[in-house]
């Protein structure tokens, strides 16, 4: 870490018990941390206030022969709304596992266990800051998009190692002036990654030009790409420009190019080879200086092999290709995404005050999106239209299981298995751990220590008594 160059990350830990401070120190030290610590929930704040810290470890009682934990919550809601962004992880004893799934509902990350397990502390403390630093990359992206006039660009939310590995690619790609291939299934948001290449490049304070081939009519393709020339066919009355021509010095994005039609691709391969065209009905030949982007959904190889797509053009889209998983591989980014499409759906229908109830939480993670972020964000705006309570529930996102609700068995492990009937019988107790426990024949106990060993606890539970 040292060699790095990053300093330390810097923990605080509240707590009131000397011998607890002493080992989370220790412990943290041998881990290559920077510790401080605070005795009470003024000396937290002051801290807080006073230095950078990466990341809280809080306990949730300070005064002395109290286990309501209420100084606790009290504290939690107060970091939060100060330091939002802040990792805030609390810790707890089995006896108050309900308090510690409410100070999660007021913002905290994740709890832990008292006693602690130092496995499990290390691993919950390295997620939370790998997190933290994948927002914070995120929201100096965006600060850099405003800066580059990029103002229309969305976000891109994912925390997944495999979506991580992606974006970072795709800002390596985009420094370069290669064509790009974007793949994926419907929903994964080819778009999104098209606009991340195009703002990384030289070509970033210009515009990205789109044509979504799969929405054109045939007899339009060669003008739209090419333009034409006034009298070219029947209800040209004027001269028109086309993409090719309108994106000289910028980037083209071909979206769904698996549609465009056979007789035009060599067209189009010619222009990508030598910048040359002509428009329609023109015989002058015009040239220009075009980075291309394409995205298809279809299996471009195989259609290669049918001679339905040329070889040669392949080729030359698929300088570089980034392949987009679908959501279902990438489960850390449900909730973030959902959350994320909440936020932007309240602020236009004018909900402010909707949230996901622990059951709906449990119902998204459950599905198995076939229709990927597409479909995520669709179901969260109909849910912030349709829900008659301030929570969310499932009812109100309508998830119908002929879309492919859950994996089927013979693809999943046994702990996945177990993770899919926990939060099944979840959503059906409507997060009231006793009715889910006996449905699953299992004690409360045991009940609980699956959730915590599958890391349900932080968003999923919304445990009731």
């Amino acid at each position: 870490m040292a060699g790095s160059g990053r300093p330390k990350p810097r923990i605080l830990i509240g707590d009131d018990q000397s011998d607890v401070l002493t080992a989370l120190r220790l412990l943290l030290k041998s881990e290559g941390f920077e510790t401080q610590v605070a005795r009470s929930p003024a000396e937290v704040l002051s801290s807080l206030a006073a230095e950078r810290s990466d990341a809280v470890l809080l306990d949730m009682n300070y005064s002395r022969d109290t286990t309501s934990g209420e100084e606790g919550l009290q504290l939690v809601a107060k970091i939060t709304e100060s330091w939002p962004q802040l990792p805030l992880i609390v810790m707890t004893a089995w006896a108050t596992i309900d308090l510690a799934v409410e100070a999660v509902r007021r913002g905290a990350r994740d709890f832990l266990q008292k006693p602690w397990d130092n496995r499990r502390l290390l691993a919950t403390l390295r997620t939370q800051l790998d997190l933290s630093r994948a927002l914070d990359g995120q929201r100096r992206l965006q600060v850099e998009n405003r800066a580059l006039g990029a103002a229309s660009r969305v976000p891109i939310v994912a925390s997944s190692s495999s979506m991580q590995a992606v974006i970072e690619f795709a800002q390596r790609v985009g420094r370069s002036d290669a064509n790009v291939l974007i793949t994926g299934e419907h929903g994964t948001g080819k778009g999104v990654i098209a606009r991340e290449v195009h703002a990384r490049s030289r070509r970033g304070d210009r515009s990205l030009f789109t044509v979504n081939i799969g929405a054109l009519p045939e007899a339009l393709f060669e003008s739209e790409l090419f333009g034409h020339v006034a009298g070219a066919y029947t209800d040209a009355r004027q001269a028109r420009e086309g993409r090719f021509e309108l994106a000289d010095g910028a980037t083209l994005f071909l979206d769904e190019i698996g549609n465009l039609p056979f007789g035009l691709q060599a067209k189009l391969l010619r222009t990508i080879e030598t910048g040359e065209f002509e428009p329609v009905g023109s015989s002058e030949t015009r040239r220009v200086d075009v980075r291309l982007l394409a995205a298809t959904n279809a299996d471009l190889s195989a259609r290669v092999l049918e001679k339905t797509f040329r070889e040669d053009l392949y080729y030359r889209l698929n300088t570089v290709e980034i392949r987009l998983p679908p959501l279902r591989d990438r489960r850390e980014d449900i909730v973030p995404l959902a959350e994320y499409f909440l936020a932007n759906h309240r602020a236009r229908y004018e909900r402010t005050e909707l949230t996901f109830s622990a059951a709906a939480v449990a119902a998204l993670l459950g599905y198995r999106w076939p229709g990927n972020v597409r479909q995520l964000e669709h179901c969260v705006e109909r849910a912030v239209l349709l829900a008659r309570d301030e929570a969310i529930g499932p009812a109100d996102l309508a998830l119908s299981s002929q879309d492919g609700s859950s994996a089927s068995l013979d693809e999943m492990t046994l702990e996945e298995v177990e993770q899919a009937l926990i939060r099944k019988a979840l959503a059906r107790s409507v997060g009231k751990v006793a009715e889910a426990a006996a449905a699953l024949g299992l004690s409360r106990s045991a009940l609980y220590r699956r959730l915590v060993k599958y890391g349900f606890a932080r968003e999923e539970t919304g445990v009731c008594p």
